[in-house]
């Protein structure tokens, strides 16, 4: 699995933090066109920066060159969709989304390591899930939140990028009504957090015969957790992916909302049932 993008993004966010002072609650980068530093083609950039333009949580954007790449800002406030993910009873991690850049690298990921479709399980504003589909998988975005979900169908028709947006509680879901073929799920939420969450939906999916050999499950791993956890390969998910027998398929380290003032930002873990 190849992690020179990921890679690129980490010191592309790092750059950033040393030349600007964090003015918001939440800031990102993207570059404005290809590079060989940051090789992702400029249609997939122009897709990434419409989902920006469309998305009400941003309020102000502007350019600025890093080490010599054109850049576009963007800078947002989450707090009003953050606070209404919290309400529900399910919820095992409120919206905090991962940097536009980092979602279109797990969404690379995934087809990378040859899955077909990908299903985002607490899909906040959507944009794993639209990435996905830019890259040309079938996708969909499970969330539990009202107010989230219309936003993922308002930046969907604003963008013309269409993807399943299903309100739902994911550990109720009835994931065999999609049909899958070679399916990656993506558990939102910290091992901490999301645990639970993790363990319903996996239960669910191998449950399906057709998939019990066919899908991955890809986990937002802590790196503080693997440094102190018996289990040194699970970056805090070690009892899951045993429990589950699921094998590891790659990791990378990826900006999120809430790594872009540290140093060490979030691990996400790639994983196959087998």
């Amino acid at each position: 699995m190849d992690d020179s993008i990921p890679k690129a993004i980490v010191e592309l966010k790092n750059g950033f933090m040393h030349h600007c002072k964090r003015g918001s609650f939440m800031q990102e980068v993207m570059p404005l066109s290809y590079s060989k530093h940051l090789p992702i083609d400029d249609s997939i950039l122009h897709s990434l920066h419409n989902f920006a333009a469309a998305n009400p949580i941003y309020f102000k954007s502007y350019d600025i060159e890093l080490s010599g790449i054109a850049c576009r800002v963007y800078e947002g406030d989450i707090n009003n969709y953050w606070l209404s993910s919290k309400k529900h009873d399910t919820s095992y991690q409120p919206f905090y989304p991962t940097w536009m850049l980092s979602a279109f690298a797990l969404a690379l990921g995934a087809k990378s390591l040859g899955y077909k479709e990908l299903v985002d399980v607490g899909s906040g504003d959507g944009r794993i899930a639209y990435c996905a589909k830019v890259l040309g998988m079938e996708s969909y975005g499970i969330e539990i939140d009202p107010d989230l979900v219309q936003l993922q169908q308002s930046i969907s028709s604003v963008t013309g990028v269409k993807y399943d947006t299903i309100r739902s509680d994911a550990t109720r879901f009835d994931y065999h009504t999609l049909k899958l073929s070679r399916p990656m799920f993506f558990i939102s939420g910290l091992p901490e957090m999301g645990e639970m969450l993790a363990n319903s939906v996996i239960a669910q999916v191998l449950s399906i015969e057709t998939l019990k050999q066919r899908a991955g499950f890809n986990f937002m791993g802590s790196h503080v957790m693997k440094s102190f956890s018996r289990d040194h390969t699970g970056w805090g998910w070690g009892n899951v992916i045993a429990s589950f027998g699921l094998e590891l398929a790659g990791t990378v380290t990826l900006p999120t909302c809430w790594t872009t003032d540290q140093v060490v930002d979030t691990a996400y873990v790639y994983t196959r049932s087998k």
